[in-house]
């Protein structure tokens, strides 16, 4: 008997992998493994491009012991961004053929599955974690605020040009003394891998893609997993709101902290809709802890919350129980005893964080910090300028009042969007991504990361070809108007020309294969005429 199995079992382990090693070569042969291939080609061009033409450091002593500092200045610089730029086109042709195969488009068959989406996701975040930070420096902010409260310092009270190294050299001069606006929990992260990593930039930026992961993670279950209550399809929503170029590039390449915020706060509604209420809370407060947009957020659980309680006790009504317990209470006492229990929850979470920290509060002063970004994405900036342009008028003042008269239309806006949509858990999630699309649109700063936000829920609803090609083209624009060096496009004609054009050529790509018609038509195969024989 032990022959038998020992006979048996070689042959049965082995050919698992066989098989494994079968799905994988019919994968790679297949479209979508083609499509799969080609981002990943794309994510390492742009990583490569990223040494000489990213965000790169004021100094690097890697690329000049390597001697391939010509990549940062003229023709090496002019062949570092070419690399980056097609990089980027190839990973959006990718992810529209990728698009086209998930809703079976322009001929394709709709057969790419939910975990193979999510490994294309990590194909393609692979190269993008070694790259210098791409189209932002925000990077070196947050390990520069990392070190502040390593070394004593509150980051709520002073900006990183108060504690000079070399991570305060590669900060960009607009936020050296600027205080920090994140919460106590991304101080903590920062804190832990600068006391790790020292003043090793490389490594840090490392650790910091490294701590996004989890961010990542919560958004490739949450997002599909919101489709169940929200009537989208799950492949669809994790390959417009995950494998999206827009949140790789930026937010892993880019090394943001919407990483970890968005991550958190689709897992925070996602609990909440499955009624483990508390549990949702105190995620969203951790999200919060890591950037306070999350908090956007926590009125609309409450709706939800309130939904679920009003059901339970329904349900104990029709089930015969008379008890004053199953009696629903007045609506405004339920608000009140949710809200209250809601707001427990999170200041509890929130406290003990700032206290593990050893900070106040003083990160909510700091947002305003944000006034110093000027550029086209913000309408308050748009119409600042529009303005200066029909008369004689100076930017700054004309910007004060814009952005003025645009957050009083935003605080009137979100209190109208909290109380409307308040009637099911899908008005409460569609009233959370309303919002921050407002948050966007009219607050003085915008930059093309802050479109994760909303993008993460509007993906889980059931979204019509149309309105997913809008977004494929918005999602393109968006990508294509920043330079790699985080510097803005938006002030040169023909780059924002062809971004443009982009994205149209993107978004019409979505259902057609060749919407520029630049193949050549195959000739036609004629079938010769046969003429019958006289007799």
């Amino acid at each position: 008997m032990t022959e038998t199995l020992s006979s048996v079992t070689p042959a049965a382990g082995s050919a698992l992998p066989r098989g494994r090693m079968r799905v994988a070569a019919d994968f790679v042969r297949s479209p979508e493994g083609h499509a799969a291939l080609l981002g990943f080609a794309g994510a390492v061009m742009i990583t490569f491009g990223g040494f000489g033409a990213g965000s790169v450091r004021k100094r690097d002593p890697l690329l000049e012991a390597a001697h391939l500092s010509w990549l940062r200045f003229g023709h090496g610089y002019a062949l570092s961004t070419i690399l980056i730029w097609v990089g980027v086109l190839l990973m959006i042709t990718a992810w529209v053929r990728l698009g086209r195969a998930t809703l079976g488009t322009g001929g394709a068959r709709s057969t790419v599955t939910l975990n193979e989406l999510r490994a294309i996701v990590g194909i393609w975040i692979f190269p993008l974690l070694f790259a210098v930070p791409m189209f932002s420096r925000d990077a070196y902010s947050y390990l520069a605020q990392g070190a502040l409260l390593r070394d004593g310092f509150d980051p709520y009270q002073v900006g990183p040009v108060a504690n000079p190294g070399v991570l305060l050299d590669n900060v960009s001069p607009v936020w050296t003394t600027t205080t920090a606006p994140y919460g106590p929990i991304f101080l903590l992260l920062g804190r832990a891998i600068t006391s790790i990593t020292g003043e090793n930039v490389v490594a840090g930026t490392i650790a910091l893609r490294l701590v996004m992961l989890p961010g990542l993670a919560l958004m490739m279950w949450a997002v599909p997993y919101l489709t169940k209550h929200l009537g989208g399809k799950p492949t669809v929503a994790l390959w417009l709101a995950v494998l999206n170029p827009l949140v790789l590039i930026h937010l892993i390449g880019g090394v943001h902290n919407e990483m970890l915020m968005v991550g958190l706060l689709c897992a925070a509604i996602a609990l909440v809709l499955e009624r483990h209420h508390v549990a949702g809370i105190v995620v969203v407060a951790i999200g919060v802890a890591i950037k306070a947009t999350a908090g956007v957020a926590l009125p609309f659980l409450v709706w939800i919350w309130m939904i679920h309680e009003r059901e339970r006790r329904a349900a104990r009504i029709a089930a015969g129980d008379d008890s004053e317990s199953a009696e629903l209470p007045h609506p405004t006492l339920m608000f009140a005893k949710i809200a209250g229990l809601g707001l427990g929850v999170f200041a509890v979470v929130f406290v003990a964080a700032s206290a593990l920290a050893g900070v106040g509060i003083g990160w909510l002063t700091a947002l305003s910090g944000s006034k110093k970004i000027i550029n086209w994405l913000s309408l308050p900036t748009g119409m600042a300028h529009t303005l200066t342009w029909i008369t004689p008028l100076r930017l700054e003042p004309v910007l004060d009042v814009t952005r003025l008269l645009c957050m009083l239309v935003l605080v009137g806006v979100l209190a109208w969007t909290w109380w409307r949509f308040k009637n099911s858990e899908r008005e409460a999630v569609a009233g959370i991504m309303i919002a921050f699309v407002a948050i966007v649109i009219l607050s003085p700063a915008a930059l093309p990361w802050y479109y994760s936000w909303p993008l993460a829920l509007a993906a889980g609803f059931a979204l019509s070809l149309g309105t997913l090609q809008v977004l494929v083209g918005i999602c393109t624009w968006l990508m294509l108007v920043f330079q790699p060096d985080g510097s803005i496009g938006l002030y040169n004609f023909w780059h924002v020309a062809l971004a443009i054009f982009a994205a149209v050529v993107a978004a019409l790509s979505l259902r057609t294969v060749d919407p520029l018609r630049l193949r050549s038509p195959r000739p036609a195969v004629t079938t010769p005429t046969v003429v019958p024989a006289r007799t």
